[in-house]
């Protein structure tokens, strides 16, 4: 009696090729992450730079408004927006008009420089 024995081919991955698939995987993951976390550190920039500007603005605006000519040198103040603090820095400078001077406001989030606006304020 001559019997066969037939084996099946086994079905399956080897562990190389799971290995592999867990690599592919795990480089996928951290290239989402740091797109991720990229994608929120440009968010939180562009809202500091849009509420920065609010506050510059409102700065500047305070300068045109006054009845007269602001004084030279710097002034500190503080700028709440959105539950925000910002320090903003305005200086104002000379022009070769003496009618006219430059007004600079530069705003801070903590220590760090977020914008700076500038305009000309003249007498009225």
């Amino acid at each position: 009696m001559n019997q066969r024995i037939c084996i099946a081919p086994q079905r399956g991955f080897t562990l190389v090729e799971v290995l592999v698939a867990l690599a592919i995987v795990a480089i996928a993951l951290v290239a989402g992450s740091q797109a991720t976390s990229a994608l929120v550190t440009n968010s939180t920039r562009q809202t500091d730079v849009m509420l920065g500007h609010i506050c510059a603005q409102n700065e500047l605006v305070k300068a045109r408004l006054a009845r007269e000519l602001p004084s030279y040198g710097d002034n500190q103040s503080v700028c709440e927006q959105a539950g925000r603090s910002y320090q903003v820095v305005t200086t104002v400078s000379p022009l070769p008009n003496p009618q006219f001077r430059r007004v600079d406001a530069q705003v801070f989030d903590e220590r760090y420089p977020v914008i700076r606006v500038s305009t000309i304020v003249g007498r009225y």
